[in-house]
């Protein structure tokens, strides 16, 4: 037989793709040709795939080989065709009965002496062969517990090619993937430590129950930071679709932790100041690596120092945060990333990093306003709450930390709310406040009263609020009366939104 055929699975962002490996063996100068539009990685694949026959016992065969990547249009990336290649070489060859890899997706980067290396983003490879109704699948041992996370999946693993050839030939048994425990609880940072700022723990609190984006403005010590790393703290665990796609794009990033285990917590990202745009929203040669805004993707993206940003970055996040998703266009082909994330900026008043007004503070209120204008008016329009936060007293920082409430106490209020909101939005397709689109919000039955958002009117009419601002007071009303347990926002819940919203609470 000089022809063959191995079912693999390719990526392009976090989609993956079935792809057969066809190796054909005619009469000829020996020679590999690859095709099906494959990458540097993949073309080196030639020479990976020959030692590693060569050093498992197997023989090469003197031929002309052509391999192809079906579809030839999808563009093919990484090493993670090498073992499947192999496995259809050998078989072309007549070295190896290929039935027993009939309707098996096979993934691997194969190592010169024929170990068989892990890859990125196994994950979702697997779960795209699910969805082509493939059930079984070889991985490397040190992908399999990640392999297995996919119900309905039958999952083996290999370490070495000659393990393979002899479970074609031979039947011999493969190693199965780990039982993996679930993780146990992390004891994380607490709200609890954070001394004094009601009024950061309250903006903090419905920020997390209607998932809206928040800004904090105040002097250094205030506790802009404490309150952002721990607003993973307060939020609701994730479900299984939820960490389905997070532990798939931590997969494709290489950041998976060791283990195999689902991503239950949201995720954390605080990039450093210095990060780049790629770093942030994604990017890289051939096919775009996920940034950081994909990483916090139904978690957490904190921008510590937020005005030392440069702007290209700051401004990247625009879109991202407009519409829940990063679309990446590169001369390979398109990329699109999930990037529904809560963003965090925390910001000092000034240049010096002094209180604004201290009697020390050096700089001139253009240099303040300067410094601040680094965060566009557009992007900060999309920032729904907006506090400053005033120096911690030292009767709040010397204070005995009894009263402080917990996260656990504030998660619980924080989750109840989310249930209400998810409730009342399930029709639309919604889960929180912050998702709803504001023509829904502005039609029965869920408009509100005239007397309720007069003062919101007046002043989107006076110019001080955008359309966009008036949409986002309005989820920000709906969150407030989720969180005080009532059907819907009264006057007082829209005069709190405006505070929240406008910087302007006290």
């Amino acid at each position: 037989m000089s022809y063959a055929k191995v079912l693999c699975v390719g990526l392009v962002g976090v989609t993956g793709h079935l792809v057969e490996v066809e190796a054909d063996l005619a009469a000829g100068l020996p020679a590999v040709v690859i095709s099906g539009l494959p990458d540097t990685a993949l073309q080196e694949a030639r020479d990976r795939v020959r030692a590693a026959v060569v050093n498992s016992g197997q023989r090469w065969p003197n031929r002309r080989i052509t391999l192809n990547l079906l579809p030839a249009t999808l563009p093919k990336f990484g090493s993670a065709f090498d073992l499947a290649i192999a496995a259809a070489l050998l078989g072309g060859s007549g070295e190896l009965p290929l039935l027993p890899l009939e309707k098996v997706v096979v993934l691997g980067e194969l190592g010169l002496d024929g170990t068989v290396r892990p890859v990125r983003g196994v994950l979702p490879m697997v779960a795209a062969a699910a969805r082509a109704g493939i059930q079984r699948v070889i991985v490397p041992v040190a992908n399999a517990a990640e392999a297995a996370v996919i119900p309905g999946m039958c999952v083996r693993a290999v370490d070495t090619l000659h393990r393979l050839v002899t479970f074609v030939r031979e039947g011999a048994p493969l190693i199965d993937p780990p039982t993996v425990a679930p993780a146990p609880p992390g004891a994380g940072p607490d709200l609890a430590d954070v001394a004094g700022q009601e009024l950061g723990r309250r903006a903090l609190e419905v920020a997390a129950a209607g998932g809206h984006h928040l800004a904090l403005l105040g002097p250094p010590g205030a506790g802009k930071t404490m309150l952002a790393e721990r607003l993973p703290s307060i939020l609701p665990g994730l479900d299984d679709d939820a960490a389905l796609e997070v532990t798939a794009l931590h997969s494709i990033a290489g950041l998976l932790p060791p283990g195999g285990r689902l991503l239950r917590r949201p995720p954390f990202q605080a990039p450093h100041h210095t990060a780049t745009v790629p770093s942030l929203v994604g990017g890289g040669s051939g096919l775009a690596r996920p940034g950081a805004v994909s990483l916090a993707h139904r978690g957490v993206l904190f921008l510590d120092e937020a005005p030392e940003f440069s702007k290209g970055a700051l401004e990247a996040l625009r879109q991202p945060l407009e519409h829940g998703r990063v679309q990446l266009a590169r001369s390979q082909g398109g990329t699109e990333y999930p990037a529904r994330t809560q963003l965090v900026l925390a910001a000092n008043p000034c240049p010096c990093a002094k209180p604004a007004g201290d009697a020390y503070c050096e700089c001139s209120p253009v240099a303040r306003r300067r410094y601040l204008g680094r965060l566009s008016g557009p992007l900060l329009d999309r920032i729904d709450v907006q506090v400053r936060l005033p120096p911690v007293r030292a009767a709040e920082l010397m204070a005995a930390d009894g009263g402080r409430e917990p996260s656990a106490v504030v998660a619980r209020r924080v989750a109840a709310a989310r249930g209400a909101a998810a409730e009342r939005w399930a029709g639309l397709g919604h889960r929180l406040n912050a998702e709803v689109p504001g023509p829904h919000l502005r039609r029965s039955p869920w408009r509100l009263p005239a007397r309720d958002t007069a003062e919101l009117r007046g002043r989107l009419d006076s110019g001080s609020l955008s359309a966009r601002g008036f949409d986002r007071v309005i989820r920000l009303a709906w969150t407030i009366a989720d969180l005080d347990g009532r059907e819907r926002p009264d006057r007082d819940d829209v005069r709190e939104a405006i505070q929240l919203r406008t910087g302007d609470a006290t």
